[in-house]
């Protein structure tokens, strides 16, 4: 089956959207997720939706059908296995990576695929810490935890992010906040549910709310 970039496109926010709802999609977050109005994310749905790419119920959301969902983790598989590739063999930075992993996803060759996966000693995550599904489309997924909700004077170890913006990424680099850094949350404040940590048994930080529910921790 022949698709456009933007048919693909649509899978994949399709999923990103499923897993993080945990159930169909809607019409409007669909339109968010793809940052165009809802008149034109009905149109793309009714398309998949012909290409047995989605199961529709009208007022329930969509979801992927089987051959949609290979197709989406599939484009998954090939971005995050280029956004690795960026990282680490040509020196990009972990935030100017997505935009160019966008278009090189697109690439429709197995074989290339394949021997991007070995040349990299087959990866189970991204730069981002986001996992890498295998061949068979299999995800292996960790135990992990959003920073917000780590307990006061617990352990942890950044293994990933929700926030994938440029702003955002830059911001961790500045404040220290890579994957692989070591943290232990201090205080909680009820007011405004800023925390304040310590970065590597050395410096004190004080984050808001909406920096700790985009961090991913795993918890010692």
């Amino acid at each position: 089956m022949s698709l456009t970039s933007t048919e693909e496109n649509y899978l994949k926010a399709i999923f990103k959207i499923e897993e993080r709802e945990e159930g169909p999609a809607g019409t409007n977050h669909i339109a968010e997720e793809m940052s165009t109005s809802a008149a034109s994310a009905s149109d793309m749905i009714r398309k998949l939706s012909e290409k047995e790419l989605l199961d529709y119920e009208k007022y329930r959301g969509v979801q992927l059908s089987t051959e949609g969902r290979r197709v989406a983790t599939l484009l998954i598989r090939k971005h995050r296995l280029w956004e690795s590739f960026l990282v680490e063999k040509l020196n990009f930075n972990w935030d100017e990576i997505h935009e160019v992993a966008e278009e090189l996803e697109h690439i429709r060759s197995p074989k290339l695929i394949r021997q991007l996966d070995a040349f990299l000693g087959h990866p189970k995550y991204d730069p981002h810490g986001d996992p890498i599904p295998n061949a068979e489309g299999v995800f292996h997924k960790r135990k992990q935890i959003r920073l917000s909700r780590m307990r006061a004077n617990t352990e942890g170890v950044i293994v990933g992010v929700n926030e994938h913006s440029t702003s955002f990424l830059q911001f961790l680099d500045q404040h220290g906040l890579v994957l692989g850094t070591r943290i232990r949350l201090l205080q909680l404040y009820d007011f405004d549910e800023s925390i304040v940590i310590l970065i590597n048994e050395k410096e004190k930080r004080t984050l808001s709310k909406k920096v700790s529910e985009n961090i991913y921790v795993q918890v010692e």
